[in-house]
């Protein structure tokens, strides 16, 4: 089975769609307008120069390019971890915390795949390590960014019953311990429905983008199965560091709680 390929024109026709939404959102006066054909724009220049880049890296497949590539990716995952939380840590911390837990798990968890469970040779070869990077860094991502806005501003809400458990005695850890439990609930919450849901309600892209490019469906599954397994671990470990980090930045050396250090967004 051939794969059939789509013009320029073809997903034109399917940006009207996104237009569409726009007009809604004027008509209903949403004000998301303004905000979906921004992200509609950065969709296609983005999608566009990746696909460019990703030429170029598969024609000359070198440890070095896939590494460039991976940095770039991180690097703008951890703003996109922090750029839409409602109250988030100041002098850079909330970008530091969201990258390095993104590093942490999702690199730690794509790499275990590629040498242990792929086991392709090179292992660094990219039509493998990008994508299964790419959807850890997009999924734990997600899970990070969603935890570490609840706990800020549970945090910030539950201020008073926090010093109170403090002024009794209580560890800083304690006396988070109900909200931090509570923000990784928020932040797994995607990651447990898509798995739950998953060959019932939807057909994930991965497998999707498979079975239209000609791979037999049990492949496709197999490798689906794989993806959700790793997204979960990614997710999961990715979302336990930045709550830990995320806890610690709220206290000062001396168990104080510093809510001071928090900054709302508007």
């Amino acid at each position: 089975m051939t794969m059939i390929t789509l013009s320029w024109w073809d997903v034109a026709i399917a940006a009207l769609l996104v237009l569409l939404l726009a007009g809604l959102s004027v008509w209903q006066r949403l004000a998301l307008h303004k905000q979906i054909l921004i992200a509609g724009v950065r969709t296609v220049v983005q999608l566009a120069l990746v696909g460019l880049i990703l030429e170029l890296i598969f024609a000359d497949a070198r440890l070095l390019w896939v590494v460039l590539m991976a940095v770039v990716m991180l690097a703008v995952a951890g703003y996109e971890t922090m750029a839409r939380q409602t109250r988030r840590l100041g002098g850079g911390w909330a970008y530091g915390i969201g990258t390095v837990s993104l590093f942490t798990s999702s690199f730690t968890v794509a790499l275990f795949a590629l040498l242990v469970i792929i086991g392709n040779e090179p292992w660094y070869q990219p039509q493998y390590a990008i994508p299964l990077l790419g959807m850890m860094l997009g999924n734990t991502m997600n899970g990070i960014a969603l935890s570490l806005d609840r706990l800020m501003s549970m945090a910030w809400q539950q201020r008073a019953v926090i010093e109170q458990r403090l002024m009794l005695g209580q560890h800083w850890q304690e006396a988070i311990s109900e909200l931090r439990v509570e923000a990784m609930r928020a932040g797994m919450i995607p990651t447990i429905n898509a798995m739950a849901a998953v060959g019932v309600v939807s057909l994930p892209g991965m497998m999707t983008g498979q079975i239209l490019s000609g791979t037999a469906p049990i492949e496709a599954v197999k490798y689906q199965i794989m993806i959700m397994f790793m997204v979960a671990a990614g997710a999961g470990f990715g979302t336990v560091v930045a709550l830990h980090l995320g806890a610690r930045r709220l206290f000062d050396e001396r168990q104080r709680l510093r809510l001071e250090r928090l900054h709302a967004v508007k």
